[in-house]
């Protein structure tokens, strides 16, 4: 009973000061809000990375060139590292597909890459898109169907023939008024800027392709539309477009997720003993990718939230000066309090429930804050947000925490005022 008059008290007397108990919750509000946001829109990025990767394919082993993957996988882009020959996915491709006797038969399928951005004009418009040289592997590897038509083959391949495949992005804007079937056998002109592959200079364009097929609709990943793509043979890409000798990357799947470390080694050694012994590639699968991207987004997660939390202390300093202003200015009520019966633990409990409340009701505005300011943010930006439940907790547990801590010394220093001297205070 003893505790909840004085619970009663404190919220009295939190309640008599509004204002200031407010602007002394402010800092914590203000730091909980913050450590929030900066968790939820982290989360996001790292969740972001992690669905990009694994829409590149299941079971997947990428090769890049030189001592990291370009761009997490994707797109090697103008200077990337030039080691990587057609000849080398060729060579994969030989030893360990089950396409003759004898072979490893722990790959599933193989295909090259090499991008450049470039302009499309078709039916009178054009378009801006990416251009991918691939190998007819390209749609097993990325689990991606083709919608309307058929995807090349390796006849097309060896011959460099001008064929595509595009993405439903690239027809809506060439073709808008067109149901997909009439677009199949339609002819575009295709002008390449250069990209992904090194070595050499850029295409010049103006190369005519036949579409072929369009690929089924994968919508957005990590804020790209997928389906803005044009898929051409590899050959055709490093004779016609892009004039590269040198691929982006090599696609390399698995047959299953066992055998991903296994196909990791033997590419390794193989494409080593092609390069004269020279490691001037780099093999790394999906885990290894994931790892190395979201390290640099954890750490900057962990960063902006410890800049956060220092508003927190700062907060919780501002509890601790209120709370001795607070003592001083009711000497005169505590004094009373203690003539009238109230013990030292009873000041002190008071005191400390009203650190207490104004830091753990902080936390729960700065929780509310943080979650409607993350989305609102992710909204206006296009920002993915993934809000933790764990940081919520430990926020929450972290400001009730602060207001024990920066609330003792005031309550401490309450609780052991004489009675006596307190009633002559003026």
């Amino acid at each position: 009973m003893r505790f909840f008059i004085t619970l009663r008290m404190a919220l009295r007397a939190l309640r008599r000061n509004t204002m200031r108990s407010i602007l002394t919750a402010l800092g914590i509000i203000i730091g909980v809000a913050a450590v929030i946001a900066m968790v939820s829109i982290g989360n996001g990025a790292k969740a972001q990375v992690q669905a990009a990767i694994a829409s590149l394919g299941d079971n997947l082993v990428l090769v890049g060139p030189g001592n990291q993957l370009q761009g997490g996988g994707v797109r090697g882009g103008a200077g990337a590292a030039t080691t990587l020959l057609p000849t080398d996915a060729e060579a994969i491709k030989a030893s360990f597909i089950d396409s003759a006797e004898g072979k490893d038969n722990s790959v599933a399928a193989v295909s090259p890459l090499v991008v450049a951005r470039g302009q499309i004009l078709a039916n009178g418009l054009n378009w801006a898109t990416n251009i991918f040289g691939v190998s007819p592997d390209y749609p097993l590897i990325r689990s991606w169907r083709v919608a309307e038509g058929v995807f090349f083959e390796d006849a097309e391949v060896a011959s460099s023939a001008k064929v595509a495949v595009v993405g439903k992005t690239v027809v809506d804007n060439l073709f808008p008024d067109s149901e997909p079937a009439s677009v199949i056998g339609q002819s575009i002109r295709v002008y390449g800027q250069g990209g992904g592959g090194g070595g050499g200079g850029g295409g010049s364009g103006g190369t005519p392709f036949r579409i072929i097929g369009i690929m089924a609709s994968k919508g957005y990943n990590a804020n790209q539309d997928q389906d803005d793509v044009i898929f051409i043979p590899y050959t055709s890409h490093m004779k016609r477009i892009s004039r590269r000798i040198f691929v982006a990357q090599i696609f390399v799947q698995a047959k299953t997720e066992e055998l991903i470390e296994k196909v990791k080694t033997d590419v390794t050694d193989l494409l080593t003993q092609r390069h004269n012994g020279t490691v001037d590639f780099t093999v790394q699968d999906q885990a290894d990718i994931t790892a190395a991207r979201t390290a640099s987004t954890d750490a900057m997660t962990y960063l902006l939230g410890a800049i956060a939390g220092v508003s927190l202390l700062v907060g919780g300093i501002g509890i601790m000066n209120i709370m001795l202003v607070s003592v001083t200015e009711r000497t005169r009520e505590i004094g009373i309090r203690m003539a009238l019966g109230a013990h030292g633990s009873d000041v002190l409990t008071q005191f400390l429930i009203e650190a207490i409340a104004l830091s753990s009701l902080g936390g729960l505005v700065g929780v509310a804050l943080g979650i409607g300011g993350s989305v609102m943010l992710g909204n206006y930006k296009h920002w993915p947000v993934e809000p933790s439940t764990t940081a919520m907790v430990i926020a929450v547990g972290f400001s009730a925490a602060v207001g024990v801590f920066f609330g003792y010394y005031p309550a401490r220093k309450a609780a052991q005022l004489d009675p006596i001297e307190a009633l002559r205070y003026e």
